[in-house]
């Protein structure tokens, strides 16, 4: 029985060493799935904050006990389900009972928006990054420089509302414009970046001490009930033994 022996060139092995690391370079490509959001986290927060502000203070003692149905069809804004929720929560704390349609209501209450957007304004000192075309190669973005920069983002809410009786159709009450604000700005000289917000889930807030005094005044919306006091009468039928 002949045997042959086979005979690997230096060249050749060097050519098929690298073949099981490239094998495995190649298999464990994979690719993530990326989806972008209609708003993002701190533009919902800062919308949401202005909300809370239009809002935090509002009372409608006119309609404590009254069968309510909140009509929201007036009230245009991409934004709208936050807010509607916020004002059908201050109207029921108010003592209205919220009805689900409006033929069990005893009063019909139109809400509208007449601002729940934000403005953003940017300024640099400095060059902008530009495309620059590249010969072969394809265009290539060169950095920016910064001397100046600047980019402010501003929320602003306002509502309104009024009130009629739903059988005779006769107005009730109104109450509004009601304004909340709130903002983000970021800043950035030369290589040093800061902001500054109103908002404090968001990084950079810069008015804690504030917010907390406000914070510490009890809302009349979470206000316990008064405790009911002894009437002299009480007090005379019932004496404390001494």
């Amino acid at each position: 029985m002949k045997t042959k022996a086979i005979t690997i060139r230096p060249g050749l092995a060097g050519m098929l060493l690298p073949c099981p690391l490239l094998i495995a370079l190649v298999s464990g490509c994979s690719t993530v799935k990326e989806s972008t959001p209609a708003r993002t986290a701190t533009e919902q927060l800062l919308l949401s904050s202005a909300t809370e502000r239009a809002l935090e203070d509002t009372h409608f003692p006119w309609l404590d006990g009254k069968k309510v149905f909140l009509e929201d069809k007036y009230f245009e804004s991409y934004d709208k389900g936050m807010a509607v929720g916020l004002m059908r929560q201050r109207v029921s704390a108010s003592g209205a009972l919220l009805m689900k349609t409006d033929d069990k209501a005893d009063v019909i209450v139109e809400i509208r928006s007449d601002a729940l957007s934000m403005d953003m304004a940017e300024m640099l000192v400095g060059v902008p990054a530009m495309a620059v075309p590249i010969p072969l190669a394809g265009p290539v973005t060169t950095p920016e420089i910064v001397l100046y920069k600047s980019h402010r983002s501003d929320s602003i809410a306002k509502f309104a509302l009024f009130a009629y009786e739903r059988a005779s159709g006769h107005y009730l009450e109104s109450a509004g414009p009601m304004l909340g604000r709130a903002y983000l700005h970021l800043y950035k000289v030369l290589v040093v970046p800061w902001r500054r917000t109103d908002v404090s889930e968001l990084p950079g807030y810069g008015h804690k001490k504030k917010r907390a005094a406000q914070a510490s005044q009890p809302s009349q919306f979470s206000q316990p009930p008064p405790a009911s006091q002894p009437s002299q009468a009480g007090a005379a039928a019932n004496p404390k033994r001494q």
